[in-house]
């Protein structure tokens, strides 16, 4: 029998485990954050951000689990991670597992949360080195977008970069701004979705700029968020942006 829960203790070993499972399921372990840190942000409070976890558990064994936060000011979630052990899909743990977060950020919001992000890879983009990197693990980013896709995900139409963890800027440029980032360029494969609580066409810009600027700002510092927050401001470009079908 499948048990989720709300981890909410720092101590908590499911902690650990849950570190555990992101390595084994997901193909990029430097993306990933360790339980370490996990632990201190479930046990320490945040201005205008709260920090969560849920697990699936099947006996005393952590077989799936997400880790997302609430962004208190454009009253949205931002999710992490969200993975399930190889030998436990196909239960339907991914939609329990979304259906107790959207509960957790619904608490937090004191009402209705308007919905979640989440930022995903792009098959096309991968390099053969990374998809190769993916079957190792028993993943299929193609099969993780329909996933996200049947627990109704939409992709934001915007050109998405996380502003750090890529390859390094070229020698030239590490005079400029880009010489800020001690922790290479942006990572340039991935694509935003969102899950809207009540099905939509589209999201307000303002929502997702609000949204990564409170996601980003804890590891860029306030002033480096704001200037990628003006970046994707200008690539999008209008008021609101379309929702589209995750291909």
């Amino acid at each position: 029998m499948t048990q989720v829960r709300q981890v909410t203790n720092p101590l908590d070993p499911a902690i650990g485990a849950f570190g555990k499972l992101q390595r084994q399921v997901y193909f990029e372990s430097d993306m990933l954050i360790p339980p370490t840190i996990i632990r201190a942000m479930l046990g320490l409070p945040m201005s205008g951000r709260s920090n969560f976890l849920v697990v699936a558990e099947q006996g005393r064994e952590v077989v799936g689990g997400t880790f997302f936060h609430y962004m208190k000011k454009p009253n949205t979630g931002f999710s992490s991670f969200m993975g399930i052990a190889p030998a436990a899909r196909g239960q339907g743990l991914a939609r329990k597992l979304h259906q107790a977060r959207f509960a957790v950020l619904d608490e937090a919001a004191g009402g209705r949360v308007e919905g979640i992000f989440i930022d995903v890879v792009a098959p096309e983009r991968l390099t053969k080195e990374e998809l190769e990197a993916e079957h190792r693990v028993g993943s299929d980013p193609l099969h993780r977008r329909q996933a996200f896709a049947a627990l109704g995900f939409r992709q934001v139409d915007i050109r998405y970069e996380q502003p750090v963890g890529g390859p390094p800027p070229p020698e030239g440029a590490r005079a400029g701004v880009d010489a800020l980032n001690p922790m290479g360029g942006p990572v340039t494969n991935l694509d935003l979705l969102y899950c809207p609580h009540q099905p939509a066409q589209t999201i307000p810009t303002e929502r997702v700029l609000q949204t990564m600027r409170a996601y980003w700002t804890p590891w860029l510092g306030p002033p480096r968020a704001k200037r990628e927050v003006e970046k994707l401001r200008q690539r999008a470009g209008g008021a609101e942006l379309r929702l589209l079908p995750v291909v």
